[in-house]
C-alpha cells in the first residue's frame, strides 16, 4: 500500500514546512479552544474582563497540555504522554455541566471569583478520575476494541460536522437578528466564502507538490481573508485596541470545592477517557503507527494519563479541562504530516496566543464562513478515520448490531435532544452528548452480547 505520509512521527521537516503545518492545525483548532470558554462565560454570567482571562488561559494551558501530551515522560515502565503528534484543546464535553454548575453557585450569592475557584478546584479534583483510568486500562482495553474506538471516533466526526455546516453559513451568531441585524444564516455571500475555501482545499490537495498538500488549509484560509477584505467582511481597523499582554497566574481565583459537582464530573471525565482513546486510535493510524501490541498500549496508557493531568494543569492556569482535540487528525489527512515536532512549534503558538491577546484577536476576526469551509473538511475526515478503525474488526452479525445501536443512539439523541426531556436532570446532562450515549451503548453491547466462534 502507497505510504500517504510525507513526514512520518519521529521526521524533522525543513523550519519553513514545518512552520506552516504548525499554522494549519493552529488555524484548524483556535475556534474551538476558545469556544467552550466563551460558551461558559456567558451562559455563567461572567464580566468581559474574566472572560478575556480564561480565553487567554484556554490557549496558553493548551500550549502547555500539548508539550506534556507529545512527549514521552518516563517514570519506570510508566510513560506519560502518548508521544503522537496529539494537539490539546478545552473540552466541548463539560461546557453545559459547568454552567449548570456555575448558575447553581451563582443562586447561592458567590462572587465570579468564588465561583471560578469553586469550579476549577472541582475540576482538579476530579480529573484524577482519568489518571486512575490510566493505570488500570489493561482491564478497561477489554471491552474497549477497536470496533468501540472507531464508534466514538465516527460519532465524534459525524455530530461535528453539523457544528461545521452552522460556521460555513455564518455561525450561530448570524441566526440572532439582535446580534447580527446585517448578517443572514446561510446568505449567498457567507456560502460564496466558505464554498470557495472548500473549492481550494479540494484544488491544493490535488497538486503533487509537498508544500501545496502541507499548506492547503492555511492557503485556502488566506484566500477566503483575502476575499472577504474586498466585500468588506475583514478588517484589522483597531485591532491594537486590546490588551497586549496577559500574565498566566496560577489559582488567580483561589481554589475551593464544591461537593454537588464531583459525581457529575467524574461521569464526564470517564466518558472524555473514552473519547480520548477513540482520538489516540485515529491519531495511530493517520501516523502508520500500531494499533496493536505494547506500544499501541503504552501510548494509551500515556495518553489518557496526560489528558487528566493536563486537565489538572488547565485547572491550575485557571481554565476548563483539556482533552485530545479530533482536528488535528483531520489536517494530519490532509496534509500527510504526522511529525511532532510540528506538534511542539503548535504549542508555542498557542502559548505566545495566550500571553499575547492580539493575536487571539486577529483570528476571531476572521468571518466563520471562512473558517467553517475549513472545518466541515476536517471534521467529515475525522468519521472517515472512524470507519477505517472499524473495519479492522471482522464485522460480522454481532459488530454490525453493536456499530447500528450506537449509532442509532447517539445520533439520535444528537438531532432530537427532547427525548430525554422527562428524564431526572443528572441523565439528561449525562446522556445528552452523543460522544456518551453512543460510546457507553457500544461499551455496555461489547460487555452483554456473546461474541460468535
Amino acid at each position: 500500500m502507497k505510504d500517504e505520509l510525507i513526514y512520518h512521527l519521529e521526521d524533522r521537516p525543513p523550519f519553513m514546512r514545518a512552520l506552516l503545518a504548525a499554522l494549519v492545525h493552529l488555524m484548524a483548532m483556535f475556534v474551538a479552544v476558545i469556544t467552550p470558554s466563551l460558551l461558559i462565560g456567558k451562559g455563567i454570567g461572567l464580566d468581559e474582563e474574566n472572560i478575556t482571562r480564561i480565553v487567554s488561559m484556554s490557549l496558553f494551558a493548551s500550549g502547555v497540555a500539548g508539550f506534556i501530551q507529545m512527549s514521552t515522560i518516563k517514570i519506570g515502565k510508566f510513560q506519560i504522554g502518548s508521544g503522537l503528534l496529539s494537539v490539546q484543546g478545552t473540552s466541548f464535553n463539560f461546557v453545559s455541566a459547568i454552567i449548570f454548575g456555575g448558575l447553581i453557585l451563582k443562586n447561592k450569592e458567590l462572587s465570579d471569583a468564588q465561583i471560578l475557584g469553586a469550579i476549577f478546584g472541582t475540576l482538579m479534583l476530579c480529573s484524577i478520575t482519568e489518571m486512575l483510568v490510566s493505570v488500570s486500562l489493561k482491564y478497561v482495553r477489554k471491552i474497549i476494541s477497536n470496533l468501540v474506538c472507531g464508534i466514538v471516533v465516527m460519532i465524534i466526526g459525524l455530530t461535528l460536522i453539523s457544528a461545521g455546516l452552522i460556521s460555513a453559513g455564518g455561525g450561530y451568531s448570524s441566526m440572532n437578528k439582535d446580534l447580527a441585524p446585517n448578517l443572514q444564516f446561510a446568505s449567498l455571500e457567507n456560502l460564496m466564502l466558505s464554498g470557495i475555501v472548500l473549492l481550494f482545499i479540494i484544488i491544493f490537495n490535488s497538486f503533487k507538490q509537498p508544500i501545496f498538500r502541507v499548506g492547503a488549509l492555511f492557503f485556502s484560509i488566506l484566500i477566503g481573508i483575502v476575499l472577504a477584505s474586498f466585500i468588506g467582511r475583514f478588517s484589522l481597523d483597531n485591532i491594537n485596541a486590546v490588551d497586549t499582554f496577559i500574565v498566566p497566574i496560577p489559582l488567580f481565583y483561589g481554589l475551593s470545592i464544591e461537593p454537588g459537582l464531583i459525581l457529575t464530573f467524574v461521569i464526564i471525565f470517564l466518558i472524555t477517557s473514552l473519547e480520548t482513546i477513540g482520538d489516540i486510535s485515529a491519531t495511530s493510524e493517520l501516523s502508520k503507527q500500531p494499533l496493536s501490541g505494547e506500544i499501541y498500549e503504552r501510548r494509551l496508557r500515556g495518553g489518557v494519563f496526560a489528558n487528566g493531568f493536563n486537565s489538572f494543569v488547565s485547572g491550575f492556569f485557571n481554565t476548563f479541562p483539556n482533552s485530545c482535540f479530533g482536528q488535528n487528525n483531520a489536517v494530519i489527512a490532509l496534509s500527510g504530516v504526522a511529525s511532532r515536532y510540528v506538534g511542539y512549534i503548535v504549542c508555542i503558538m498557542l502559548m505566545l496566543c495566550g500571553i499575547f491577546p492580539i493575536v487571539a484577536e486577529f483570528a476571531l476576526r476572521i468571518p466563520e464562513p471562512v473558517i467553517g469551509g475549513a472545518i466541515l473538511v476536517m471534521f467529515g475526515t475525522i468519521a472517515a478515520t472512524g470507519i477505517k478503525i472499524i473495519s479492522r474488526e471482522q464485522l460480522n452479525k454481532r459488530s454490525v448490531m453493536i456499530l447500528s445501536i450506537s449509532l442509532a443512539l447517539g445520533l439520535g439523541v444528537s438531532t432530537q435532544p427532547q427525548i430525554l426531556e422527562h428524564l431526572p436532570e443528572f441523565f439528561k446532562t449525562l446522556f445528552s452528548s452523543a460522544i456518551a450515549t453512543g460510546g457507553l451503548s457500544a461499551i455496555v453491547l461489547e460487555i452483554l452480547l456473546p461474541k460468535e466462534k
